[in-house]
């Protein structure tokens, strides 16, 4: 299916690792123009072989995502579509206190304004997209993530509240609520476990649909569509590739 992306520009945070680097490697195969914003650059020889631009970002650091909007533009002209992406579990419970918390904040969910409020003039110009990547920790909590989960859920309202906003300049605001996706930074939460092996067959035997993990793949496809027109008619929408983890009777999988 032609998803009408070609030489779109859309800039991924976090664009680089992980479920970031698969939504951009399936956006450059259907021919978009792709800008990664992280704090890292991304592997050398993985960002020659996709043709994608990188932007380096401290995306908590206001000032420097100004100056990073201020890049692409020079570079690049006009945004179509943000996937805001950029964060990470950080383990910010009631425990560590309310500096840590505002912290967090910053990291994983302040940047999802700062970079739509940069960069909405431009979407709503192009009647462009924006995909949020949250979390099944929004909606179902996890225990010692106060932070975290309080960004993750605040994505899925300001996801509707964008919708609202963007109404009547025909853009587009949808979110992908992430459940269980093998990633660097999920494989390195295994790993601090006393059996990793077992406890990611624990978890995959309560996925219903094949008992495996959803692959990062899978979810950048979903994000790719919700990007192009082909999803001309959705916003304000959550959308749940995960097997069927979140909604579905957990004895299914027994």
């Amino acid at each position: 299916m032609d998803l009408h992306l070609q030489d779109k520009l859309v800039v991924v945070t976090g664009g680089g690792s992980g479920i970031g680097a698969g939504i951009t490697e399936v956006l450059r195969e259907e021919g978009a123009r792709v800008v990664v914003l992280a704090r890292r650059a991304p592997d050398a020889d993985w960002l020659a072989k996709t043709g994608a631009d990188f932007v380096q970002a401290e995306l908590s650091d206001d000032a420097a995502c100004i100056a990073a909007v201020q890049t692409i533009h020079a570079r690049h002209g006009q945004v179509y579509g943000l996937v805001n992406n950029a964060g990470a579990n950080d383990g910010v419970g009631l425990d560590k206190g309310p500096a840590a918390f505002r912290a967090s904040l910053d990291q994983n969910l302040i940047h999802y304004y700062m970079m739509l409020h940069l960069l909405a003039e431009d979407i709503k110009a192009a009647k462009g997209s924006v995909v949020n990547i949250s979390s099944k920790t929004a909606l179902t909590g996890q225990g010692g993530t106060s932070a975290y989960v309080a960004a993750k859920a605040a994505q899925l309202g300001l996801t509707r509240e964008w919708a609202v906003e963007f109404l009547p300049h025909g853009a587009r605001v949808n979110a992908i609520v992430v459940a269980e996706v093998m990633t660097p930074l999920y494989r390195r939460w295994l790993d601090t476990m006393s059996d990793p092996d077992s406890r990611l067959a624990e978890i995959t035997r309560n996925i219903p649909l094949g008992q495996r993990m959803t692959t990062a793949r899978e979810i950048a496809d979903c994000c790719a569509f919700l990007l192009s027109d082909r999803a001309s008619h959705m916003t304000g929408q959550w959308l749940h590739p995960d097997g069927g983890y979140l909604h579905l009777d957990r004895a299914l999988s027994r």
